[in-house]
């Protein structure tokens, strides 16, 4: 645990030094759990988008995507269950006075236990080798055995307890547990209470006549509210999916954890309209094909995991998370949800409209139901950025830090350097920059030593570097060098751009879905 938390000092770090994240504001000494993307991180979430935009929107015929606005008629949060049932669970730590979530501390205690289930699979596979079967050893083992039931139990009851309400209950889980206060270590708590996570704010020119209004918590209900527009506009049929992505806003009481729990976020979401009883089939295969999006990236299968959920959200009939192994322990990075016909026969209750479908091959009218994918934009940079980050011990024992970042996704594709700044190779390296700029994102550097200069668009995430050198102008070559191998070669100038977008283009990683 507390080398995952070195590598996650390490990852806000480099985020900062390199121009990726920065704490919002902060010559004003910051705002909590709230940041700014710098130059890189804004490219970064950019490709990240479009990786996700074009999965959903462009190779899906059925599939449009939207912009809904950020405030919507206040209403909406009433329908959508947003006003009554948009809490978290809160305790606090009479020592401290530090607030947390108490369904947090309960998950927290649960990845210490599967943290021990790992290190006991580690040691059995160091002592058997290529003989050992960890499957078997995770259902025969009488310790992970243990330990695998202690955290299912745990898990289940918090989730039972969650879903009636009974936030005594949680707390004598706590207690029970022994949870103590990270920052104090007392067990002195209090009781749990619900908070609600939204923002308000006012429309209108003057204080007596402004109408009461709140930032969205979710980008969904935009969806929900223009299924008729692009229904009708866009004559779609059954099934068909509205994408969008875009800002939501949450009253963290306890944000942490960088950028992944942040009071001002992105989503990434889609709603598929389905018939009634078609949402257990629909519901696998979106399931399937998120799951295939993420491991397009090569970010290692080992580091996701399907969890079904204990406590279903009053619109749902069935969830579950794609997680991934964070610095910090697996945690949700895509929620896949059959959210059935709640939300549209909730807002045609508060409408008074109706929102139905006419099937033809079934020649009758109703409500559809919904399978969602919805993915923190956030979240997947985090999780990128956490798994691209790696230190490297070379041959001649010197070190290099190196963010491998799919190249697709990376925020300049190739970096141009002339060898030496003088000679003529500066202009020529220009006259190459000129030529790939408008296919690729392209850096131009010729400060430093060569090599310097390299391990500068190593830690960028730069996945080829193009050097100009004296041979450059007698023969027309350069050397390509590749970030992950460094192994270099000479190139024909005339060949690289082809060369390189056939590498590094959105399209490579596209197919492989």
């Amino acid at each position: 645990m507390v080398q995952q938390a070195d590598q996650f000092k390490k990852v806000i770090s480099h985020a900062k030094e390199y121009g990726f994240v920065f704490p919002s504001s902060e010559i004003y000494d910051g705002l909590s759990a709230v940041y700014d993307y710098g130059q890189n991180g804004a490219a970064l979430k950019k490709n990240i988008r479009e990786y996700w935009w074009k999965a959903m929107v462009q190779l899906h015929e059925n599939i449009v995507g939207i912009d809904a606005a950020i405030f919507m008629h206040p209403t909406t949060w009433k329908a959508s269950g947003h006003v009554d049932a948009f809490n978290d669970p809160l305790i606090d730590n009479k020592v401290s006075k530090k607030r947390y979530r108490a369904d947090v501390l309960v998950e927290d205690y649960v990845a210490k236990i599967e943290a021990k289930i790992e290190k006991e699979v580690a040691k059995a596979a160091k002592r058997f080798g290529a003989a050992f079967d960890e499957a078997q050893f995770k259902t025969t083992n009488p310790r992970v055995v243990g330990y695998q039931e202690k955290a299912a139990s745990i898990l289940k009851r918090l989730g039972k307890s969650l879903e009636k309400e009974d936030l005594a209950d949680v707390k004598a889980l706590i207690e029970e547990l022994e949870i103590s206060c990270p920052e104090s270590g007392s067990r002195d708590w209090t009781e749990v209470k619900q908070f609600n996570l939204m923002f308000g704010t006012k429309l209108g020119a003057s204080a007596e006549s402004a109408m009461d209004l709140y930032l969205r918590p979710e980008t969904a209900q935009g969806i929900f509210v223009n299924f008729l527009n692009v229904q009708k506009t866009g004559r779609m049929k059954l099934p068909f999916g509205i994408a969008q992505t875009g800002k939501a806003f949450r009253n963290e009481i306890v944000a942490r954890q960088f950028i992944f729990r942040m009071r001002e976020f992105e989503q990434m979401e889609m709603q598929f309209f389905i018939p009634p009883g078609t949402q257990k089939e629909w519901y696998e295969q979106w399931k399937e094909k998120r799951l295939k999006w993420h491991l397009a990236l090569g970010m290692g299968e080992d580091n996701y995991r399907f969890h079904d959920h204990e406590k279903l959200a009053h619109y749902a009939d069935a969830a579950a998370d794609i997680e991934f192994r964070f610095p910090f322990g697996f945690k949700e990075l895509e929620g896949i949800h059959s959210r059935t016909d709640f939300d549209l026969v909730s807002h045609e209750k508060f409408t008074g409209k109706k929102l139905q479908y006419f099937d033809p091959e079934r020649n009758e009218n109703y409500v559809p139901y919904v399978v969602e994918t919805s993915i923190g934009l956030d979240r997947m940079f985090l999780a990128l950025l956490s798994n691209a980050l790696t230190e490297e011990t070379l041959d001649d024992a010197t070190q290099r830090t190196v963010l491998k970042l799919p190249p697709a996704l990376a925020p300049t594709k190739v970096a141009v350097l002339p060898l030496v700044k003088k000679d003529g190779l500066p202009e020529l390296a220009r006259t190459i920059v000129d030529d790939l700029k408008w296919d690729l994102e392209t850096a131009y550097d010729e400060k430093d030593a060569v090599g310097r200069r390299y391990r500068r668009q190593d830690a960028l995430g730069t996945p080829y570097c193009i050097t100009v050198d004296h041979q450059s102008l007698e023969d027309q070559t350069v050397t390509l060098r590749e970030r992950d191998s460094m192994q270099q070669e000479r190139i024909a100038m005339d060949h690289l751009k082809k060369l390189i977008v056939d590498k590094v283009s959105l399209t490579s990683l596209l197919q492989k879905l």
